[in-house]
């Protein structure tokens, strides 16, 4: 869910960033099924989820939310997060964020045919709509309840919006203690030799 957080540690290879973004869509074993960039990619992608789930400030992020929200808790956190690094995108890089969508888009693209199916027919969705939302806590709300709906079984997604207000400043700081630590974890990743 936290598309655009998975896109920015992902570095500037084309086959690493397009794994990274589609990880949330391949499961199992990878068994020689990816070109090695887009697996070492979809590697990148799981081993920074489970560094979140284990990190102090993720996990103080999950636990500030009220228990109503259960388990999704952590995919409310995601898009938190999502939201905080789109507000405060231009005080990391020097490349806006509209530019850097489109390079990272043209990246997914070239890649498509590696694209898991059910995710080919969201990339215009996921760049031109859900991603920009982030910017605002009015768009995370959107976004969430959008999400809400598609969700067979009952949820309490759509109240996400309001929880991100209610704890924003709080969220925010477990935000900025958890940047610095998995921005350096996810570069020693993409930088150490391919095993």
């Amino acid at each position: 869910m936290n598309y655009l957080f998975h896109l920015y540690l992902s570095g500037d290879d084309p086959g690493i960033l397009t794994g990274n973004f589609m990880g949330d869509f391949v499961k199992g074993p990878l068994d020689g099924r990816f070109p090695p960039p887009l697996a070492r990619g979809i590697q990148l992608h799981r081993r920074i989820d489970s560094f979140a789930q284990d990190d102090f400030h993720f996990t103080r992020s999950r636990q500030t939310l009220s228990p109503h929200f259960g388990l999704y808790r952590g995919i409310l956190v995601d898009l938190y997060y999502d939201h905080f690094l789109a507000a405060g995108w231009e005080s990391l890089t020097a490349e806006p964020l509209p530019r850097y969508l489109e390079r990272a888009r043209l990246a997914v693209e070239q890649n498509r045919r590696h694209l898991p199916e059910r995710l080919r027919d969201l990339v215009p969705v996921i760049f031109e709509e859900l991603i920009p939302s982030y910017l605002s806590v009015e768009g995370v709300g959107k976004a969430l309840s959008r999400m809400s709906r598609r969700i067979t079984r009952s949820n309490p997604l759509s109240g996400g919006g309001e929880e991100l207000t209610r704890h924003y400043l709080t969220l925010q700081e477990d935000f900025r203690g958890f940047l610095p630590s998995v921005e350096a974890y996810a570069e020693r990743l993409r930088t150490a030799p391919p095993r």
